[in-house]
């Protein structure tokens, strides 16, 4: 259930393994590429869907009558926030669509990201409202969760080779989640509950996301202190125990980080009544970095009589990751947002990004997509460029030699006249 960034290599991988896959998708353009041999994501090409199809074992599809005889399911749906609260629309909408096709031994497992509970309680009861009558409390239904880990453009670490934690909602359902994981995994790491695993997900990046938090803000002080954030983390990171390293940036973007910290704190504050009072402060430090990021070109266009009314700025990247093309929550938005607003003439450049006039005109219709031909071209004509996503694919030489102004926000560039680094 669902086929992008989770569900696509996790289809992938079953195939390798040996089952017969349905791939499910409401998005009739992406079930229409796939079944065309179209990879809709940056981690698989054309040529893997090609040869996915071609073993006759993996069928895209968005009908939802194909669900019918199904043994195990993988909910792999987004878990997006609305209104700075959970949306469980995507998967309460998953699961209301496989109850219609239960059958006694059914395993469904959750992988999509969701608060402490959810698996045995939300989910677990939108399986049960079934026409068969079918119950995990009689031991027909078997309900999992496994989190998914994906890394969007890592190499080294994908579906088959990262430790994947499994868990149910009752002995047999973790056993049964187990075996099914063991033939698609390197690596399988069994959890006490549901719960546990659900939970642990949660702590990973809400670990990431407050230390994040934490150098963003201290990067600031940095600044206004004339102390270089970067030399300071250089430090640092020499003592070989007690210490991780974590950059400062932009802000924080993709399918996790901007939201499982508000999973965790939203279901303290529902079931507990008390505020999870150090994830809610670096969220607010995270969310406002876009902003500070304007302040500081503002501030360096000031300092050469240049208004931000007007102003020619070059955003490099809209991917919220070096060397990807996912955009979802990139904090690339906030800041264009930030230079459309106070009246940039805003111009984008990002390789990796396949639909980027498109995005730009749904949500910026102002601003102007950049050819990857004509960036250095863009770089001289603009008061400033701002670096937000390092691809490898951008000539920074060429880049920083006709660029006037230059803010790195990723410490890719080297320090000089004008170039400044966050």
């Amino acid at each position: 259930m669902g086929q992008g960034y989770v569900g696509l290599p996790a289809a992938r991988a079953a195939v390798a393994a040996g089952h017969t896959v349905v791939g499910y998708d409401i998005d009739a353009a992406k079930v229409a590429a796939l079944r065309a041999g179209t990879s809709p994501i940056d981690d698989l090409g054309d040529r893997d869907i090609d040869d996915l199809l071609r073993t006759g074992r993996y069928r895209p599809t968005g009908d939802p009558a194909d669900l019918a005889g199904f043994d195990v399911a993988l909910v792999t749906v987004p878990t997006p926030l609305r209104d700075e609260r959970p949306d469980l629309t995507a998967v309460l909408a998953a699961a209301a669509e496989l109850a219609e096709h239960l059958r006694p031994g059914c395993l469904v497992v959750l992988e999509s990201t969701v608060a402490p509970g959810t698996t045995d309680g939300e989910f677990r009861e939108a399986l049960e409202r079934n026409p068969a009558g079918i119950t995990a409390a009689d031991g027909d239904l078997l309900v999992g969760f496994s989190p998914e880990r994906i890394d969007p453009g890592n190499i080294r670490w994908h579906f088959g080779n990262t430790p994947k934690l499994v868990a149910g909602i009752n002995p047999a359902s973790r056993q049964a989640t187990e075996s099914f994981y063991a033939s698609l995994c390197d690596t399988v790491v069994p959890c006490r509950s549901a719960a546990t695993a659900e939970m642990a997900k949660l702590l990973e990046n809400t670990y990431r996301h407050v230390n994040i938090a934490l150098v963003n803000e201290l990067g600031r002080h940095a600044h206004e202190l004339g102390v270089s954030i970067w030399d300071v983390l250089d430090a640092a990171a020499t003592k070989p125990y007690g210490f991780q390293r974590f950059d400062p940036g932009p802000g924080v973007g993709g399918h996790c980080l901007p939201v499982d910290p508000a999973y965790l704190s939203d279901r303290i504050e529902r079931r507990l009544g008390r505020r999870f009072d150090f994830v809610d402060l670096a969220m607010r430090v995270n969310t406002d970095q876009p902003r500070y990021v304007y302040g500081r070109i503002a501030d360096l266009l000031n300092r050469h009589r240049i208004a931000v009314n007007g102003a020619e700025i070059l955003v490099l990247g809209l991917a919220y990751k070096r060397n990807s093309g996912d955009t979802r929550e990139t904090p690339a938005t906030g800041l264009i947002e930030q230079l459309v607003r106070h009246g940039a003439a805003v111009s984008v450049g990002d390789p990796l990004v396949r639909d980027l006039p498109e995005r730009l005109a749904r949500a910026f219709p102002g601003v102007k997509p950049v050819d990857p031909a004509d960036l250095v071209a863009a770089a001289a004509r603009s008061d400033l460029v701002v670096l937000v996503t390092d691809h490898d694919a951008f000539d920074y030489a060429a880049i920083s030699a006709a660029a006037p102004r230059l803010l790195d926000t990723r410490n890719r560039l080297a320090v000089a006249a004008h170039v400044a680094a966050l």
